[in-house]
């Protein structure tokens, strides 16, 4: 099995966001069955190698590198073209592409089939973000009706809706690093989450999701948008509910109904040991070790496929019509 590096920007609070810390949960899981380390490149950091500093050594054919933030991948990609990489897509509509000599991990099944498209000549494969065993239903007293964290939430969300509530119940706004999210996700009745607008801004997608997850894990009842990733866990009617549907009175309405109800939420084990550790790690193993194969074969094998280009499309297209001009 090669040793893994995970190329990150920094690890600093500068860098602080759910990409970093999915990518570092990721990591950790990895070291409990193979070797892997951080390696930064923007940065250098005390205690972690550094890019420049590491790609000096003579021989990395028996390492990895994984990358996976979306704005330098390009950049990486061009760095490391002669070595093994392995992109891990938290993501999707980046505008680069990739070639077929890179691997690509999607952290959701949206990602994934948005790869399927994007590079169809590539190997792909689905390993969701992990759910920490501590994101559960402890069965407390909820004392907050409604909770939201402003980052990534929709200007409808803080200024229309919350205002709104907020006549009408406990709400609970943080703006702000939560220590314990698990304990504040138990505390609440409902959580609202509204990120498309957030991810229209950015031009790319919500590729998973890990807050309204975490939320259903710990028995909280979720409104939330379900865009990109998240449509992959979410389903509206059934274990969650649609925010901004209609009107922002219905939106109260419904919000209203489900904090004076008297029924429980729970969502079962059964449905959340798809993203528990124990299932990450199983799946990450096959992954790698089929990698490590494929890393092999690329050795003795150039690619031989052809991509499916715009100007392959095209020339599809083309033959096509011809085709079927030819028929008539």
């Amino acid at each position: 099995m090669r040793k893994l590096y995970f190329l990150l920007p920094g690890t600093d609070g500068k860098f602080a966001c759910g990409g970093l810390w999915a990518e570092l949960k990721a990591l950790n899981l990895v070291q409990q069955f193979c070797s892997a380390d951080v390696v930064t490149y923007r940065q250098r950091e005390k205690d972690k190698l550094f890019i420049d500093d590491l790609l000096k050594e003579n021989n990395l054919s028996d390492v990895i590198f994984v990358i996976s933030w979306g704005f330098d991948v390009a950049q990486l990609v061009a760095k490391l073209k002669q070595y093994n990489v392995i992109y891990h897509a938290h993501s999707a509509g980046y505008p680069f592409r990739l070639p077929p000599s890179i691997p690509i991990i999607t952290v959701s099944r949206y990602t994934m089939g948005y790869w399927g498209e994007k590079s169809p000549n590539s190997l792909i494969y689905y390993l969701p973000n992990q759910i920490s065993d501590e994101f559960q239903n402890l069965g407390l007293e909820r004392d907050i009706d409604v909770l939201v964290q402003v980052r990534k939430s929709s200007e409808y969300l803080i200024k229309e809706l919350i205002p709104a509530l907020q006549k009408r119940c406990k709400v609970l706004v943080v703006d702000s690093y939560v220590e314990d999210l698990p304990g504040l996700f138990n505390r609440a009745k409902v959580y609202l989450y509204d990120s498309a607008e957030y991810w229209a801004q950015q031009r790319v997608s919500e590729g998973f999701g890990l807050q309204p997850m975490e939320a259903l894990a710990c028995g909280c009842q979720v409104f939330s948008s379900v865009n990109g990733g998240l449509a992959d866990y979410l389903d509206p009617g059934f274990n969650c509910y649609k925010i901004a549907g209609y009107s922002q009175e219905y939106d109260v309405q419904r919000i209203l109904k489900v904090i004076d109800s008297s029924v429980a939420f729970s969502l079962s084990e059964e449905f959340l040991a798809e993203y528990r550790t124990k299932n990450i790690i199983k799946r990450f193993q096959v992954i790698l070790n089929e990698l490590n194969e494929f890393f092999d074969h690329k050795i003795q094998q150039p690619s031989n496929i052809k991509s499916l280009t715009k100007i392959r499309v095209a020339k599809l297209l083309a033959q096509k019509i011809y085709g079927k001009l030819r028929k008539k």
